[in-house]
C-alpha cells in the first residue's frame, strides 16, 4: 500500500493519497480544490488516481471532490445526515458518484475503505477505516476528517457558531459524546490520520504532530478523558473554543450546492499603482496588501485592506473579502501565484491584478497618493479621552482572562458584519496579542472611514507593567 500526507501550513488541512501499487491505483481523501497536486504526485509513483473521497461538508475550504468529478474519477460522499446536510451537487447528476452511509465500502486495488458514520461535528461526518488487503483482514488505520484530530475532537459548534443554525450547539455536543464512546471501542494500535493540524480553527486544541494512534489519543486527548460523562463532555467541548471566520459559512454552502468550476487558478495582470488605485474605486473592488504590517502602516495605497501572506493569509482574507468582490493585490512577484493559490482555495476567485512592494514604492518616491496607519503603544491606554476607546480584536476566551476596562471585544475574524455596532464618533485604539491581528482589524476599519491608530505593543508588557504599580 501507498500511502502519503498533504499538509497546508495556512489552513493546517490535511489531504490522503492512498495506492495500491500491485494495480497502479488510487484514492485521495478530502482533496483540496487544486486538484493538480494529488495528480503529479501519483503520476510520480505509477499510480493513476481512480477515487476521491470527502469525509463531510468542509467549512475551511473548498474541496476538491467536485474538481475530481469533473475530471470523470468517481467520488465518494456521505449519505448520512438530514435534508440539509446532502452533497445537492451530486445527487441525480451525470457525474460518476456513490453517497455512502455507515458500513458501505469500495475498493481500490487490494485496499478497502470502509465508511463509519461519526457525527457530531457534522450530522453527516464520515471516517473511512483503510484495510490494506495484501497484507492483513482488518483496518490498520482511519482518515478521521474532523472528528478525533491529535490532541482533540472537531468542535461541534460550528453549525451554530459559523452556519447560522440555532439551538443545535448542545445538541450536536452530545451526539459526538455518544461518536466519542463507539471510538473508546477501536483498537488501540489503529492510526488516525487526521483532517487538520496545529493552526486550524476547526477545534481549540489541536497538535502538531502529524498522525497518532487510538491508544495514545484515549491516554492523552484531553477532550476524550473528558467524556467520563455526558455532562462533562459536553461543557469542556463548548467551553473557550474560537471564533470562526467569517467565510465559514460560505464554505459550507460552497461545498454542499456545488464550487464553481473556473478551469484552475484565476490569472493576474501586472499593473500601475495608479490603475490599481483607479479600479479599486469602483464599487465591489478591494485592494489587499500582502506585506508586514510596518510596512503597510509606513505607506499603502490609501483604502487599502492588509492580509501579510503568512499562516493567517487565507483566514484575514476569507474574514474580510466577500465572494463577489473583485481583488487587487500588492504582492511579491514570486509569491504572485501562492497568493492566487490560497485565495482560490477558499473560494476568492476574482483576483484581477497586483503591484509589487517595488512599484509601490517607485509610485510613493514620484509623490503618488499614499496612507499611513497611526501606531503607537500601551501608554495611551491609560489616558483615554472621553471621544476615544479601546478594540480588543482577540478571542473572547482571551477577552475573559485579561482585558483593559473598558476595552470592546469583537475577534478579528468576525469584525466585518460586527463594525456597524462601533461609534463613529470615537477613535479606537486597535489591539491583540501583539499586534499581528489589530494590524489587519485597524485596516478594515480605517478602509470604513473609522478614525484608528494601532497599539504596535505587547499585552504582556501593559500586564506586568500593571502589577508592579498594585
Amino acid at each position: 500500500m501507498y500511502f502519503k500526507q498533504f499538509f497546508d501550513d495556512k489552513l493546517a488541512q490535511y489531504a490522503y493519497l492512498i495506492g495500491c501499487q500491485a494495480n497502479g491505483t488510487a484514492v485521495v481523501i478530502d482533496p483540496m480544490r487544486d486538484i493538480e497536486q494529488y495528480i503529479d504526485a501519483a503520476a510520480k509513483e505509477n499510480l493513476t488516481i481512480v477515487a476521491a473521497a470527502d469525509t463531510h461538508i468542509h467549512a475551511d475550504y473548498i474541496s476538491g471532490l467536485r474538481e475530481f468529478a469533473e475530471k470523470g474519477v468517481k467520488v465518494y460522499a456521505s449519505d448520512e445526515g438530514d435534508k440539509d446536510w446532502k452533497y445537492e451537487w451530486l445527487i441525480d447528476s451525470d457525474y460518476d458518484y456513490e453517497l455512502m452511509t455507515d458500513g458501505d465500502e469500495f475498493k481500490i486495488g487490494n485496499i478497502t475503505v470502509k465508511a463509519w458514520h461519526t457525527p457530531g461535528h457534522t450530522p453527516e461526518h464520515l471516517t473511512f477505516l483503510v484495510t490494506d488487503g495484501a497484507a492483513a483482514n482488518e483496518p490498520m488505520g482511519m482518515a478521521t476528517g474532523d472528528f478525533v484530530f491529535v490532541g482533540d475532537v472537531g468542535r461541534p459548534d460550528l453549525l451554530e457558531s459559523a452556519a447560522g443554525q440555532e439551538n443545535v450547539m448542545e445538541p450536536s455536543a452530545r451526539t459526538l459524546f455518544k461518536t466519542v464512546e463507539a471510538f473508546k471501542k477501536m483498537p488501540e494500535y489503529m492510526q488516525i490520520w487526521p483532517g487538520h493540524g496545529a493552526g486550524s480553527a476547526c477545534g481549540k486544541a489541536l497538535g502538531a504532530i502529524p498522525k497518532t494512534t487510538v491508544g495514545y489519543e484515549l491516554k492523552y486527548n484531553n477532550s476524550l478523558k473528558s467524556a467520563s460523562s455526558e455532562d462533562n463532555f459536553v461543557k469542556f467541548i463548548l467551553e473557550g473554543q474560537p471564533e470562526p471566520p467569517l467565510y465559514f459559512a460560505r464554505m459550507k454552502r460552497d461545498n454542499k450546492i456545488g464550487p464553481a468550476i473556473i478551469g484552475g487558478l484565476p490569472k493576474a495582470n501586472r499593473m500601475t499603482v495608479n490603475e490599481i488605485g483607479k479600479a479599486a474605486k469602483k464599487e465591489g473592488a478591494v485592494i489587499l496588501d500582502t506585506r508586514e504590517r510596518n510596512e503597510y502602516a509606513a505607506g499603502h495605497i490609501p483604502g487599502s485592506l492588509l492580509s501579510p501572506l503568512n499562516k493567517q493569509f487565507n483566514t484575514v482574507a476569507g474574514s474580510y473579502i466577500t465572494e463577489d468582490e473583485e481583488i487587487y493585490m500588492v504582492v511579491e512577484e514570486h509569491r504572485v501565484q501562492e497568493a492566487i493559490r490560497d485565495l482560490y482555495r477558499i473560494g476568492l476567485d476574482n483576483v484581477a491584478g497586483y503591484v509589487t512592494p517595488k512599484d509601490l514604492q517607485m509610485y510613493k518616491d514620484q509623490g503618488g497618493e499614499i496612507d499611513t496607519l497611526e501606531t503607537t503603544d500601551f501608554s495611551v491606554a491609560d489616558n483615554l479621552k472621553e471621544n476615544e476607546a479601546i478594540l480588543d480584536v482577540r478571542k473572547a476566551s482571551e477577552f475573559s482572562e485579561f482585558h483593559i476596562k473598558g476595552a470592546l471585544n469583537y475577534a478579528h475574524t468576525r469584525l466585518l458584519p460586527n463594525k456597524e455596532e462601533l461609534p463613529r464618533d470615537k477613535k479606537f485604539y486597535v489591539h491583540c496579542q501583539s499586534g499581528g491581528r489589530s494590524a489587519v482589524a485597524a485596516a478594515l476599519l480605517k478602509r470604513d472611514g473609522f478614525d484608528v491608530a494601532l497599539i504596535e505593543d505587547e499585552i504582556e508588557n501593559y500586564k506586568s507593567k500593571k502589577a508592579q504599580t498594585v
